[in-house]
């Protein structure tokens, strides 16, 4: 084990595992408001993070940007990125509510049934988008990973000895920050917001109460899919890689750190990604980067043996959103 390099390097390294956990914590919001409310693994959200990836790719390819392209394009091509990527998220997600869960719902299916139809659109999404982009535009679109313009250069805000910070890792840390507070404000705080707590808490009286139950759910779905598609935004900005499987690890990861916080709860949603990016950074340098995922799951086994309701959760019958 690689203990002198993780502690040459800690400040670094717990730089980049909080950058990459901000992205597995944006897109577990998802996971957790889904959860909250419909006690529903949705593990086409993974997909639904997959499509934004690549609208920020075609929000780029709009309007002709590339790393060499002068600043007003590059900022119109980035703020068109940040309004297309959640706009097309938040509506894969809501069209896979209203298309595969709805009808479900509306025959009140057992849970079982839910989660095979949830894993049967990730699987559908997926195929059908690689298929799509290789019949389309044909190599290296579809199979094959592409590079993404790097808009905003890299550049060091802060360098010392002991730590290395720089504008990309900012602006992802940052930003989801903003957008977890923001939208932990908008469901404790918002009218709409406590509808969503009162379906989540009890659907019939809150029936009776005059919630409409529908479109709490579809609120909850596209909030969670605009969170998803923010990340995206973000990862492309960090990482500029993209793929048509390219949401399934990182679905899995995010679904491990809300579970990690306490499914259910927003905030466990943040402190379980920073955590898990955190955790695979410090691994992959004590062990090797082979070893990330595996680290990852045996500390979620870990931290539930200890609290089987996660570090901030409730009791999984009792989970709130």
């Amino acid at each position: 084990m690689n203990f002198h390099e993780l502690f040459a390097h800690f400040g670094d390294l717990t730089v980049d595992g909080l950058t990459k956990g901000s992205i597995y914590a944006l897109v577990a919001l998802g996971y957790t408001l889904v959860y909250g409310v419909l006690k529903l693994i949705n593990f086409a959200h993974s997909e639904v993070f997959m499509v934004g990836t690549w609208t920020v790719l075609g929000a780029y390819s709009l309007v002709g940007a590339d790393e060499g392209s002068g600043v007003g394009l590059i900022i119109l091509a980035t703020l068109l990125a940040i309004v297309l990527a959640p706009l097309a998220s938040a509506a894969t997600a809501l069209t896979v509510e209203r298309v595969a869960y709805r009808p479900l719902r509306k025959k009140n299916a057992p849970s079982l049934i839910f989660l095979i139809t949830a894993i049967g659109c990730s699987l559908v999404l997926v195929e059908t988008f690689g298929w799509l982009l290789h019949a389309i535009f044909g190599p290296p679109f579809g199979r094959a990973a592409v590079s993404i313009p790097s808009l905003i250069p890299e550049k060091e805000l802060i360098s010392s000895t002991w730590i290395t910070v720089s504008n990309t890792q900012v602006i992802v840390i940052v930003s989801a920050i903003v957008m977890m507070v923001g939208l932990d404000t908008f469901v404790n705080r918002s009218r709409l917001g406590r509808g969503v707590r009162a379906v989540a808490q009890d659907p019939d009286t809150a029936a009776l109460m005059g919630v409409n139950q529908d479109r709490v759910i579809m609120l909850i779905f596209v909030l969670g899919g605009a969170m998803a598609g923010i990340a995206a935004f973000l990862y492309t900005l960090r990482y500029d890689i993209t793929k048509f499987d390219i949401g399934f690890l990182i679905g899995v990861k995010a679904f491990t750190a809300a579970v990690l916080g306490g499914i259910g709860n927003l905030r466990g949603a943040l402190v379980g990604g920073l955590l898990l990016g955190v955790v695979e950074v410090y691994s992959s340098t004590l062990f090797s980067s082979n070893w990330e995922d595996v680290t990852a799951f045996v500390v979620l086994i870990l931290v539930l043996m200890v609290r089987p309701t996660g570090i901030l959760g409730e009791s999984l019958a009792k989970a709130r959103a």
